[in-house]
């Protein structure tokens, strides 16, 4: 899916990444990164997303926007075990989005980090997930034409302990 935030100067920035989860009843996506990474630094100052699902070949597209909170240690730990040791290794030894000398130089960390490891890894403090609680969603078809099919959903959302709760869901066509 690909991602959207607004950095710390208020720039916009998308990249792709990985849902790893979708709690229908709950309404939220979660994917999982780095929280220092340019990503996490965004959210950490405005937390709030947008995402993109597109399948370009069946002309659907759906958009999921709303504000972000994190994933609970617990299921960042799950998750983090889950992975392949080789996928945590690198995760561990890098520094995501910071500059670093060459690729050589990015391999030998990585390197370092195996041996280091051992063969226990845990998940680093700086690594986990983020929740993004559907606010908004639209849905877009493609139609002859250009006369394509588009509905948007829209809920308040309220605070709670465990992220927000939903009301209840209106519903508008929208013009393509």
């Amino acid at each position: 899916m690909t991602l959207a935030t607004v950095d710390p100067d208020g720039r916009p920035s998308a990249r792709m990444v990985i849902c790893r989860g979708i709690d229908v009843r709950a309404g939220w996506i979660v994917f999982y990164t780095d929280r220092e990474s340019a990503k996490g630094k965004a959210l950490d100052v405005n937390p709030y997303a947008a995402l993109v699902f597109n399948w370009d070949a069946h002309e659907r597209q759906a958009r999921i926007e709303g504000p972000v909170t994190l994933a609970p240690d617990s299921d960042s730990d799950t998750y983090w075990s889950s992975r392949p040791r080789d996928a945590r290794v690198a995760a561990s030894a890098s520094d995501q989005s910071q500059p670093i000398e060459s690729r050589a130089a990015f391999l030998a960390k990585v390197e370092l980090e195996a041996k280091r490891a051992g063969g226990d890894l845990p998940r680093p403090k700086r690594w986990g997930g983020y929740r993004v609680w559907a606010e908004r969603v639209e849905l877009w078809v493609g139609q002859p034409a250009r006369a394509h099919d588009r509905a948007l959903w829209t809920r308040a959302l309220a605070s709670t302990d465990a992220g927000f709760s939903g009301g209840s869901w209106r519903s508008t066509r929208l013009q393509p």
